[in-house]
């Protein structure tokens, strides 16, 4: 899985990218076809936002979470792409 992270008015900081990384392994394991992800983490006035846009075999995946802080920002993203994947998952498996 190639992992893209780009951010916007905010430093990608080395602690930043591991989370991001350790987090987004945790989803490989539910799907092993993820081919790529770009996450995009922007820092607007009061919110954090983190969105992410996955390239799976069969289709993509596009989920966003915004927060007081981008470490909980990041946890609701994964939540969210966790659920669409396990759905994407039984869409091919009954095909």
């Amino acid at each position: 899985m190639q992992l893209n992270l780009t951010g916007r008015h905010v430093e990608i900081t080395d602690s930043l990218r591991d989370y991001v990384t350790n987090k987004f392994a945790k989803l490989e394991r539910h799907f092993d076809h993820i081919n790529n992800v770009h996450v995009i983490l922007d820092v607007e006035k009061l919110s954090q936002k983190a969105e992410a846009t996955m390239h799976v075999n069969g289709g993509e995946l596009f989920a966003s979470e915004a927060q007081q802080d981008m470490y909980a920002a990041i946890d609701g993203l994964v939540d969210k792409l966790d659920r669409q994947v396990i759905k994407h998952k039984e869409k091919l498996s009954r095909h």
